[in-house]
């Protein structure tokens, strides 16, 4: 079982987890206990963050979290209406169209889930802060950089909020005042430059460490025009060179092996959320992706809901032989033992084998076998809850890409191009179909964007105009699923001018997602984000 799980495991069940909105800070949570009720060995006081980490798993794939946020609203993942429904209020069609607004459930899930984790950690650092040791110094500086991350999550999705620390639960029934978008920025900046010295450069998997800390410093970084109007991208090939020259990390020889159930192994992992079917779930996208009748192919305790899928004009751009294609499910479905299994939903066709398809119809309507499925982590024969695969929020590859584009975007296209080329290694049988050029690198993305319905592109946009979009493509490929598709699209000047799927732009305001309304009305001190009111 998971090693830091195992470490937890038997003090979890004292922690009563609240749910409180950053916007009100007269409930203090004891949630994290301190010297007088377990006494202070740094074992135990390790064990004590639990809650802090496992409130990611939430985070990240609870219900309307963070993964449909950063995918179902890209041009890679959608989730459309089929027959088994999925309409679902008209989320995921707000999510896809770039409709939504500051009433609905997405994006606020994201705000509420990711200030309740903040309101523990907080209650935390000021416990933590009455013992004394150098131990307590490093474990304090693991929670500032764990804090760190939670607000670079809110300030890539919201740009302007509350920074709220362990300094102001003093101050309770005192509302906390919003920040600008740069101030959020600063604020993450300083907190790991400061920790950086003492933090652990320890690998202790599912634990944050000066290697984490770094990769998220190289994001906020790499993203810096986009959040402060600054480029900053000899600060992000500064943090990632540390990683790579640390040598602690590599590339794993099979791509497929980062996502596995068993992945704890993967010497790819720099920082990873840990899951765990009954004791750290929410990692259910299996349900969510596949077609019901799919639970004969893995033997499911439960039939899945048959929503999400690829948009076809992403899958038509990888190239021949690239193994990461191969995280698509796709042709013809076969139960466990082999046999055919076959569509149930509609009676026209349910006497027909199940077949995913590269091809849909439009957001408001699609038959139950279109578009390929997504199947990236290992779905388990047997599972009968939520996957145990872990998820590898920062990986090798990442830093390395991250350097690739520094370099790119600064003159040096021939290094970045060998540097992709080695990340594309592992993913072709014959090396020489791994290579890429400056010269390609340079060009535009293979991305068909325009008006598609039924299969035809009407109104093709293209992607050649797009600055870098071939490297933009090699994104895609390597962290499909990953958390990645909205930010880099973003970063590329894609996500609010192009059209895909039944996607149209629908303004630049769309780069950040608004404040939640009910966190306004609780609040006076916050102002919905531009473009909202």
């Amino acid at each position: 079982m998971k090693k830091l799980l195992n470490i937890f495991k038997n003090v979890i069940g004292i922690f009563a987890l609240i749910l409180v909105s950053c916007t009100d800070l007269s409930e203090r949570p004891y949630n994290v206990l301190i010297e007088d009720d377990l006494g202070s060995d740094i074992q135990t006081l390790n064990a004590l963050t639990a809650p802090v980490y496992t409130r990611l798993t939430d985070v990240l794939y609870g219900w309307h979290g963070y993964f449909d946020l950063t995918e179902e609203s890209s041009d890679a993942i959608v989730t459309p209406a089929r027959p088994n429904g999925w309409v679902d209020g008209g989320t995921y069609r707000n999510l896809h169209m770039h409709t939504w607004n500051a009433f609905q459930s997405q994006p606020n899930g994201l705000w509420n889930r990711v200030y309740g984790a903040l309101n523990v950690l907080n209650n935390g650092l000021l416990n933590y802060s009455r013992l004394e040791g150098p131990e307590i110094v490093a474990l304090i500086s693991e929670l500032r950089a764990l804090r760190a991350l939670y607000y670079y999550l809110l300030m890539d999705a919201f740009g302007n909020v509350p920074i709220v620390t362990e300094a102001d639960l003093a101050n309770i029934g005192t509302l906390p005042t919003q920040s600008s978008r740069r101030q959020v920025f600063d604020f993450i900046e300083k907190e790991l430059l400061e920790v950086m010295p003492i933090i652990s450069e320890t690998k202790v998997y599912g634990k944050m460490n000066k290697w984490a800390a770094k990769m998220i410093l190289a994001k906020i970084y790499l993203n810096a025009e986009v959040y402060i109007g600054q480029a900053k991208y000899q600060e992000a090939l500064a943090q990632v060179d540390d990683i790579i020259n640390s040598g602690l990390y590599q590339l794993e020889p099979n791509y497929h092996n980062n996502f596995i159930t068993q992945n704890q192994g993967s010497r790819e992992q720099i920082f990873s959320v840990i899951f765990d079917t009954t004791r750290a779930g929410w990692f259910h996208y299996h349900w969510k992706t596949l077609h019901p009748a799919s639970s004969a192919t893995y033997n499911l305790g439960s039939a899945p809901w048959g929503g999400s899928g690829a948009i076809p004009q992403f899958v038509d751009t990888y190239e021949e032989g690239d193994d990461r294609f191969n995280i698509w499910i796709r042709g013809p479905q076969f139960s466990s033992s082999g046999q055919p299994i076959f569509n149930s939903m509609d009676p026209s066709i349910r006497d027909v084998q199940l077949n995913y398809q590269n091809f849909m119809g439009s957001i408001d309507g699609t038959r139950e076998y279109e578009g390929y499925r997504v199947g990236k982590y290992e779905i388990a024969i047997g599972t009968v809850g939520p996957l145990s695969n872990d998820v590898p929020l920062f990986r090798y590859a990442d830093a390395l890409m991250i350097k690739a584009e520094c370099l790119l975007r600064t003159g040096n296209a021939a290094q970045a191009a060998q540097i992709v080329t080695e990340v594309r290694t592992r993913a072709f049988d014959n090396p020489q179909d791994a290579v890429v050029t400056a010269d390609e690198l340079t060009s535009g993305s293979r991305y068909q964007y325009g008006n598609y319905q039924s299969g035809v592109i009407t109104d093709l946009e293209g992607g050649a105009d797009i600055p870098f979009g071939r490297f933009l493509d090699e994104l895609g490929y390597e962290f499909a699923a990953e958390f990645h598709r909205r930010q880099d699209l973003i970063r590329f000047g894609v996500y609010t001018r192009k059209s895909w799927f039944s996607h149209r732009p629908n303004g630049d305001h769309r780069t950040i997602f608004p404040i939640p309304q009910s966190a306004i009305e609780a609040n006076p001190n916050l102002t919905q984000n531009p473009g909202y009111n």
